[in-house]
């Protein structure tokens, strides 16, 4: 058997798209419930999500980078906000060309006429979800200072070839399965 060949084996190729949400959460534990049933060793997961729930990302996060199961990720589009921090859930992680990333700090809105005791839970939730989140940045990511700026005051976008620099990828390649091979959308 050819090595390429080999490779294949125990390979299979997914495409997870929407909001990082608890319906995401279910799909991907589904997902994942076949995939160990189908005793597949490497899954190639194509992202395109503009974000959504921090919890629901973290959860995400943690339960696909501690699976028995290699992750690839790949962005084909758009990985942004909380959608990232699931992108690097990969042990290896791939943009197209045209792939663009983009992260920034936690938001909410204050409900109208909210006490400050009301308010203070709001920061103090935000502030916990951007420790959580910028703790994963660090320990994949080698952004710049100025990057970090950037980051501490407005949205941070990273092109392909930016997330390369930074590690953010490991290199600009298309997600592109093999002739014959299904890709289910999870």
């Amino acid at each position: 058997m050819s090595e390429d060949k080999q490779k294949l084996d125990g390979a299979a190729w997914f495409t997870l798209s929407g909001d990082v949400n608890s319906d995401m959460v279910h799909r991907v534990f589904e997902a994942v419930a076949d995939m160990t049933e189908d005793g597949v060793e490497t899954a190639h997961i194509l992202l395109q999500s503009n974000g959504g729930y921090v919890s629901d990302g973290l959860c995400l996060y943690n339960y696909l980078s501690n699976l028995p199961i290699r992750i690839v990720m790949y962005n084909g589009g758009a990985v942004a906000s909380i959608a990232v921090i699931l992108f690097l859930s990969g042990q290896e992680r791939y943009a197209s060309e045209t792939g663009r990333f983009m992260v920034h700090k936690s938001h909410a809105s204050a409900p109208s006429g909210a006490r400050p005791d009301a308010l203070r839970i709001i920061v103090e939730g935000l502030q916990a979800d951007d420790a959580r989140t910028e703790s994963i940045l660090r320990q994949h990511v080698q952004l710049s200072d100025e990057h970090w700026l950037v980051h501490a005051h407005a949205d941070l976008h990273l092109t392909a070839h930016d997330a390369a620099k930074v590690g953010l990828v490991n290199e600009v390649r298309n997600f592109r399965p093999p002739k014959g091979k299904r890709v289910t959308n999870i």
